[in-house]
């Protein structure tokens, strides 16, 4: 399956307001890239699950899971906009098929290496843009972009889809990540320019 851009059809029409059109795809990330050890890795969805258990798969267990395409730009809040991604990977909602959420999660948190989080509404995590990318364009996912497993929410600045994904946590109730907690805006819609924090309504908060 495929899941075309959904906004505009020009490259002009697919630049939100305050964005700059930037060629290729920069690197951009806090903090080193992290070493890649197989026999050590895994992701894990926890927290508020149906099942009340945390559910878990390896490395070799990506292959066997459920996969999407999807052609998406990506927006850094910082202003570059880099358009035409082909992602593949783990559609989200195959996530919470598989695992899924007990009554009541409002919001999930991405956990990466070294402790990275970004929180995401509920509703951002079931988009159909939304999935577990393993490969970008065709290949699989380098190191400095985010290999073996980053998230893809491609209709939210780019902070909000952490490389290097190793956990999904279900949550009852929101709570900010690790830029959210450093003056980012909570929910980060590029097409309404929420970047900072001071730009937040009283719905858009979390507790820190």
């Amino acid at each position: 399956m495929t899941e075309e851009p959904s906004s505009g059809v020009g490259t002009a029409d697919r630049i939100p307001p305050g964005q700059r059109h930037v060629p290729g795809w920069p690197v951009s990330h806090y903090g080193p890239v992290p070493r890649f050890r197989p026999e050590r890795w895994n992701l894990r969805v926890f927290g508020a699950t149906a099942s009340g258990r945390t559910h878990e798969w390896v490395f070799d267990d990506l292959a066997g899971l459920p996969r999407t395409t999807v052609l998406a730009d990506l927006h850094c809040a910082t202003g570059p906009t880099s358009t035409d991604h082909e992602w593949y990977g783990i559609p989200a909602t195959a996530v919470l098929d598989l695992a899924p959420p007990a009554p009541g999660v409002t919001h999930i948190m991405a956990w990466a290496e070294y402790g990275y989080s970004a929180n995401l509404r509920l509703s951002d995590f079931t988009s159909p843009h939304t999935l577990l990318a393993t490969h970008h364009n065709g290949e699989p996912l380098t190191a400095e972009h985010g290999f073996p497993l980053r998230l893809v929410v491609p209709h939210l600045y780019g902070y909000k889809s952490p490389k290097w994904l190793r956990g999904i946590e279900y949550m009852t109730a929101d709570r900010r990540g690790f830029w959210e907690e450093r003056g980012y805006h909570n929910i980060a819609d590029p097409w309404k320019q929420q970047r900072y924090s001071y730009q937040e309504e009283e719905a858009d908060g979390a507790a820190s």
